[in-house]
């Protein structure tokens, strides 16, 4: 899957605090379910978002879309040797929202 390929150039805007607008269509109006990814997914995410450096320790680790998931804020902050500034701005920019758009996405 090459969904995030293009994630810069599909309308998502990057904000100042290193989150992303993640309201614009990706695909079918929304990013795809995060349990569905693999480990490439998750890597290509990571890059698209601006995370370059840091998507390489998802892909050391070998977190895959379901991993992630289950990821909690100390498993980012500690487990994944990045350093503190970009590990707390993945986790809140971006797991957490990945997380709580998957609960409410299968809730209904």
């Amino acid at each position: 899957m090459k969904i995030y390929s293009n994630i810069r150039n599909s309308g998502m805007d990057e904000k100042a605090n290193g989150s992303m607008d993640t309201k614009s269509p990706v695909e079918n109006g929304q990013i795809a379910d995060p349990a569905n990814w693999g480990v490439a997914d998750v890597v290509n995410y990571f890059k698209a978002t601006g995370f370059e450096e840091q998507a390489t320790a998802f892909q050391d680790q070998e977190i895959d879309g379901k991993s992630l998931l289950l990821m909690t804020r100390n498993d980012v902050l500690t487990g994944l040797s990045i350093k503190l500034g970009p590990a707390l701005k993945i986790y809140e920019y971006h797991v957490k929202p990945l997380q709580t758009q998957h609960l409410k996405s299968n809730a209904s």
